[in-house]
Order: C-alpha cells, then sequence, then structure tokens
C-alpha cells in the first residue's frame, strides 16, 4: 500500500495514466494533485512532511494484542476454547488454592487470556478476529461435534465471517476479507 512517502511515485503513475489517455500534466501538477489526495493544501505542505525524520509514532511498533475474555467455569472454558476451537494453555496463574484462575491460550498468532476474576472484563464482549483460511476453519469447526454451537459461514460484501459464542455470552467474530 502506497504511503505520502511515495507521493512522486504516485505523481509519476499519474502522469502516466493521463498520458495514455492523451491527456499531459506537468510534473509539479501532478504533485500538487497528490499533496491533495493526502489532505494537504500543497505540495510545500506535503514535501517538509516527506523530508522530516520518522515521528516517534511512526516506530512504534504494536506486536501482539491478548484480550481479557471473562470466564465462570474453567471446565466449560476448556471445553470451548481448547475442545472445540483448537486453542492450547500456555500458562494458568492462581494465587492460591481456591482462587480464580487467569490463564492464556494460543492457537496461532491468535492470544487470548481468560479470567475468572471479577472485574477484569465483562461477560458478553465482542472482538474481531482477522484472519486466513476461514473457509478450512469453518469446516474444521463443522466436523466437531460440539453440541452447543454450529456456527454457519456467512458471505457478505467481500467479508466471511464465522461467529461464535462462549459459554459466558462472549463473541467472537472470526472474519476474512476476500474483497470478492
Amino acid at each position: 500500500m502506497l504511503a505520502y512517502r511515495d507521493a512522486k511515485t504516485m505523481a509519476k503513475a499519474m502522469r502516466d495514466a493521463l498520458a495514455d489517455r492523451d491527456l499531459t500534466i506537468s510534473h509539479s501538477e501532478a504533485l500538487e494533485i497528490v499533496a491533495r489526495q493526502f489532505g494537504l493544501a500543497n505540495w510545500n505542505i506535503l514535501s517538509a512532511k516527506i523530508e522530516a525524520p520518522l515521528a516517534r509514532q511512526e516506530t512504534v511498533i504494536f506486536e501482539r494484542t491478548a484480550p481479557i475474555v471473562r470466564i465462570f467455569d474453567v471446565a466449560k472454558a476448556h471445553e470451548f476454547y481448547l475442545g472445540f476451537l483448537g486453542f492450547t494453555v500456555d500458562w494458568e496463574h492462581r494465587h492460591g488454592d481456591h482462587f480464580p484462575l487467569y490463564t492464556q491460550v494460543s492457537r496461532g498468532n491468535l492470544v487470548l487470556h481468560l479470567s475468572e476474576h471479577a472485574g477484569d472484563a465483562t461477560p458478553g464482549g465482542n472482538m474481531v478476529v482477522y484472519m486466513k483460511g476461514i473457509r478450512d476453519f469453518h469446516e474444521e469447526l463443522a466436523g466437531k461435534n460440539y453440541r452447543y454451537m454450529k456456527p454457519g459461514l456467512e458471505d457478505e460484501d467481500g467479508r466471511l465471517t464465522v461467529e461464535v459464542i462462549d459459554p459466558f455470552s462472549n463473541h467472537i467474530r472470526f472474519m476474512e476479507i476476500t474483497g470478492e
């Protein structure tokens, strides 16, 4: 995907595309148009932005998200997250005997924290998980004999979605953008 640092390349591509249609604009006109496409008043402002050192926010890298999901029953959570969805337990923590569980489960790059602790999360939450291979995932879930959930595969506006609801009313929408 092109960004503002690709402005000169974009201007050249625009000039070439217009020339193919027997329309001619100067390089400076093309640069002015590209600047406006980025919401800036003119090329001078965009040029200064391009020449500026990378801002701190552009060097910040978010590596992974681990949403906290409220659970009330470890056996039911394991049946759903491990048995049905195919996650594995990475670690578990309790402050002592007869204390609530806080655990991390994962499948591939998807990491969730499941918590019995009051206040960690609200039951009935929602999350969207973008993924690839959703048709295979749907087929995998359909082949399991999980009596509480038989999710469908929705195809709407270039998005394939499989929605599941855990035993604690938390919704997870697995979504693949297909662009079809």
